[in-house]
């Protein structure tokens, strides 16, 4: 029944990360962190996970203070977001 359920995705904070970043073609730091209401250093742990499993691509754009930061899903965390999706969907409404 729980088949399907990505543990790096699970997480709530990562998941709404995804959630947003597979509904745009690119996401900024800031963005994120404003939608998701995160401090700077969580924000980083989580999109750090996500780009350790494969799942987003970071593009840093700039050096210092005026740095940016911007996220893109990749093809497998795209696929790992709908497949998790689809579990999430089958275990709550098992129908």
């Amino acid at each position: 029944m729980i088949d399907g359920l990505d543990p790096v995705i699970h997480a709530p904070k990562r998941l709404a990360a995804m959630a947003i970043l597979v509904n745009s073609s690119s996401t900024s730091f800031r963005f994120l962190k404003e939608h998701l209401g995160l401090a700077d250093s969580d924000l980083s742990k989580q999109m750090s996970a996500l780009e350790s499993a494969g799942y987003v691509r970071a593009s840093k754009d700039g050096r210092g203070r005026g740095a940016s930061t911007t996220y893109k899903p990749t093809t497998a965390g795209t696929k790992a977001y709908e497949t998790h999706r689809a579990a999430l969907r089958a275990l709550l409404d098992p129908r």
